[in-house]
C-alpha cells in the first residue's frame, strides 16, 4: 500500500527539499499528512484515506472550496478548446477589463502565473519608470523578498547577513523593513533621498488593523518622493475584500500584485497598475511568459469572479471566519491555554509564546481530522454544520 509514510520517502528521495513548495512539507509526523490525494468542498483525503476538514486551502489559493462544478466546467470548455496559443486568446482581454473594474490602481493589466514573479516584475518596471535604484520591502513578498540583509526566508523565519546565492552588489539595493514600522521608512528615504524606486508592502496578517495608518502614510510619502507605491495583494486580494487592502482601506498605490484566490487553486498571478507605469512593459523594461495568458487558468478567473459576485463570497469568508476563529478563542481562554487567533477573520494567524505549544496543537489537530496552518483560511465551501464540526473535534485537542 502507498501510505503517507511511502509518499514521504518517494518525496525526499527525488524533490530537492521535500517539496516544491516549502511550506508544504510535513513536518509534524506522524500526524500531519505527507500528501493529499483530493478534495471536495471544504474536505481532503490523504494517502492513509483519511479526511480532513482543511483550512490550509492549498496555503491560500483555494477560496471557494475544492472541486467545485461551475469553475470545474469553465475548465473543462476551455480545454476542448485549447490551452495555449501562438496569439492571445479573448479570456486575456476579457479577465484584464474585470481586473480593470475591480481593483482601484488597475488601468493596464499583464498576467504571469505566481506573485513572486509578478512582484519582480513590478520591481523591475518602477525601476524603469523612476530611474531609481533602492527598493523596500514589506512583510513577506515571496522568495523574491530574500534578496537584502535581514530578509525574510519565509513568512516566520528572517536571516541575518545576506541571504545565500545574493551578491552584496543586490543585496545593497534592497531593504527588508518590518510592517508598520514608519520610522525605518523615514530613515531611508532620508539616506537615499533621490533613489528609491519603490515601496512593495503586504500586510502583517496578526496586525493587519494597523493599515489604517500606514498604508496612508506609505501613500503620503511615496508620493512626495516621486516613489512607486505597489501593494502586495497576493493574499488580501479576493480574501479581506474582492479589491483586496486598497479598497478595504481606501488606499489606491501606483500597482498591485494579485495571485492566490482568483483562481481558486489554478496558476495565475496579475500585476496591474496605472498605464505609464504600465508601458514601460513596450519601452524596454521586457517581462514575458509564454505561459502569462494561458487559457485554462483566466477561463478559472472569469467563472470566479462571476462567482464572487454572485455569491458575495468575501460576506462569506468574513462571517464564517469570525464565528469559527472567535469560538475557538473562547476555548483556548476558558481551558487557559496560550495560544490565540488574530488578525481579520478571512485570514487568521495563530500567535503563542509556546511555539512548541502550537505545533502540538497542530499536531492534535491533524489527528483529531483537521488540518490548519499558521495563517488559516477559512473557504466558501465551510457552511454551518462543517465549522460546528471542526469544533467539537477541536475541543477534543485539550
Amino acid at each position: 500500500m502507498k501510505d503517507n509514510q511511502y509518499w514521504f520517502d518517494q518525496l525526499e528521495k527525488y524533490v530537492a527539499g521535500g517539496s516544491s513548495t516549502g511550506s508544504k512539507k510535513a513536518t509534524l509526523l506522524p500526524e500531519e499528512p505527507t500528501v493529499i490525494m483530493r478534495g471536495n468542498g471544504c474536505r481532503v483525503i490523504d494517502a492513509d484515506k483519511k479526511e480532513y476538514i482543511d483550512y490550509r486551502n492549498g496555503l491560500g489559493p483555494v477560496t471557494l472550496g475544492y472541486n467545485i462544478k461551475e469553475v470545474n466546467n469553465a475548465i473543462k470548455r476551455q480545454l476542448t478548446k485549447g490551452i495555449v496559443y501562438g496569439h492571445p486568446t479573448p479570456l486575456e482581454a476579457e479577465v484584464a477589463k474585470l481586473f480593470t473594474k475591480i481593483v482601484p490602481c488597475a488601468e493596464k493589466v499583464r498576467f504571469l502565473k505566481t506573485g513572486g514573479e509578478a512582484l519582480a516584475a513590478c520591481i523591475k518596471l518602477s525601476r524603469a519608470y523612476t530611474g531609481k535604484k533602492h527598493i523596500i520591502q514589506i512583510g513577506y513578498n515571496g522568495w523574491i523578498n530574500t534578496l537584502s540583509e535581514g530578509a525574510k526566508l519565509n513568512p516566520r523565519e528572517s536571516i541575518s547577513g545576506i541571504p545565500a546565492g545574493i551578491t552584496e552588489e543586490l543585496s545593497q539595493l534592497h531593504h527588508t523593513v518590518n510592517w508598520n514600522d514608519q520610522s525605518t521608512v523615514k530613515q531611508l528615504y532620508e539616506t537615499y533621498r533621490n533613489d528609491i524606486a519603490a515601496v512593495v508592502v503586504a500586510a502583517d496578517y496578526k496586525e493587519i488593523d494597523k493599515g489604517k495608518e500606514f498604508y496612508p502614510f506609505l501613500r503620503e510619502i511615496t508620493e512626495v518622493n516621486n516613489s512607486v507605491l505597489v501593494f502586495d495583494e497576493i493574499v488580501t486580494g479576493f480574501r479581506i475584500a474582492l479589491g483586496g487592502v486598497s479598497e478595504y482601506f481606501n488606499v489606491i498605490p501606483d500597482m498591485a500584485v494579485f495571485a492566490k484566490g482568483i483562481a481558486n487553486g489554478m496558476p495565475l498571478s496579475v500585476f496591474m497598475g496605472k498605464t505609464d507605469i504600465m508601458e514601460c512593459l513596450s519601452k524596454g523594461a521586457t517581462v514575458s511568459s509564454t505561459y502569462g495568458g494561458e487559457a485554462l487558468s483566466l477561463a478559472a478567473c472569469k467563472q470566479v469572479i462571476k462567482f464572487y459576485q454572485k455569491e458575495n463570497v468575501i460576506n462569506h469568508l468574513w462571517k464564517t471566519g469570525e464565528k469559527l476563529w472567535s469560538s475557538l478563542n473562547r476555548m483556548f481562554e476558558e481551558k487557559n491555554i496560550d495560544i490565540r487567533v488574530v488578525g481579520y477573520p478571512p485570514c487568521a494567524v495563530f500567535v503563542s509564546e509556546d511555539n512548541n505549544l502550537l505545533k502540538d496543537f497542530f499536531r492534535s489537530a491533524y489527528d483529531n481530522g483537521i488540518s490548519l496552518y499558521n495563517v488559516s483560511y477559512v473557504n466558501f465551501s465551510h457552511k454551518q454544520k462543517d465549522i460546528e464540526e471542526t469544533l467539537e473535534k477541536l475541543e477534543k485537542c485539550f
